[in-house]
């Protein structure tokens, strides 16, 4: 029995004649909505891309339950945290991420809530719905200090982009390689940095080792009036804390696009703060993303056949 390679229909509409070149002699094992094409007990190779979620990721989970054959699995995203895939890696499946692919537009939008945020841009709003002639003083960004933990493909273009706004920006890694865009401290020093940064952006994936890292007391050793910026995964904060430090002021806002519970509940005072800019996880959607997530898989694709090193493979454990 030949090996398969399944893809959802959409990949197939979208790049059906390149990846069937670039996967030959495999065979396409094609999910369609409510049926699979072809023979989902030969897959070896699976593409989890980004039109199967939300709406869809069920299915494929429940088709790749059938492929007792799996030795790889490609994700659109760059997230992998969720315990299914540490159950893949457990089971010897290599995994390997579109880690990138929305690196632009994740520090476009972090770029938006710096301007918005130093602008207090909701007062000009409100103004402006009330016909209201109401100038206000904004905060300049140049000169000030903007700390960026995590430097993946995120966390480099934020610093760029920080650069390019005349911030001085820090950067922060577990082990910095010398070849970072802006000065760059490991993430030991994160104590250090606190006291120091404006503008704080945290751009790390959730391992054990970073869960909580903005914990109640690194909070409290936060720059008084700084604003914090997640695009990461709202497990890094201890969130009840971010919310106590935003209501006495102690922090000066914060801009966040996740959350410890998403959808974030109606109950979180968060939606409500004047001081907070809240987004549905979404700060890098755009269909821009899904060919360059594809174009990473066909890539690796590439590299399998070629019995190549894969790119952006996440480790086991």
């Amino acid at each position: 029995m030949s090996a398969g390679v399944l893809v959802s229909d959409h990949v197939v509409r979208a790049v059906g004649p390149a990846l069937r070149r670039v996967a030959a002699p495999l065979r396409l094992v094609v999910l369609r909505e409510g049926s699979i094409d072809g023979d989902v007990t030969a897959v070896e190779i699976a593409y989890f891309s980004g039109d199967l979620f939300p709406a869809r990721a069920r299915e494929f989970v429940l088709a790749l339950t059938k492929a007792d054959r799996l030795r790889w699995l490609h994700v659109f995203s760059a997230g992998v945290d969720h315990p299914w895939f540490q159950q893949l890696l457990e089971r010897g499946i290599r995994i390997t991420t579109s880690s990138g692919a929305s690196a632009v537009p994740i520090a476009q939008t972090v770029a938006l809530y710096l301007l918005a945020l130093s602008r207090d841009l909701r007062r000009w709003t409100d103004a402006q719905s009330r016909c209201a002639w109401e100038p206000h003083d904004v905060t300049d960004l140049q000169g000030q200090t903007l700390g960026v933990l995590g430097m993946g493909s995120i966390g480099r273009e934020v610093a760029r982009l920080g650069a390019a706004l005349r911030m001085h920006v820090v950067g922060m890694t577990r082990s910095p390689k010398g070849d970072e865009p802006c000065e760059t401290w490991p993430l030991t020093r994160i104590s250090d940095l606190l006291p120091l940064a404006d503008w704080l952006v945290l751009a790390l994936p959730l391992t054990g080792e970073t869960r909580g890292i903005l914990s109640a007391d690194a909070i409290a050793r936060m720059k008084p009036g700084a604003r914090l910026i997640n695009v990461g995964r709202g497990d890094l904060v201890d969130e009840a804390a971010l919310v106590k430090a935003l209501a006495s002021g102690a922090l000066g806002g914060a801009g966040l696009d996740v959350f410890a519970v998403e959808p974030l509940p109606p109950t979180s005072p968060l939606w409500t703060m004047p001081n907070v800019l809240v987004t549905p996880h979404s700060s890098g959607t755009t269909p821009a993303n899904h060919p360059r997530a594809t174009a990473m898989f066909l890539d690796n694709l590439r590299r399998w056949r070629s019995d190549e090193p894969l790119l952006n493979e996440v480790a086991r454990g």
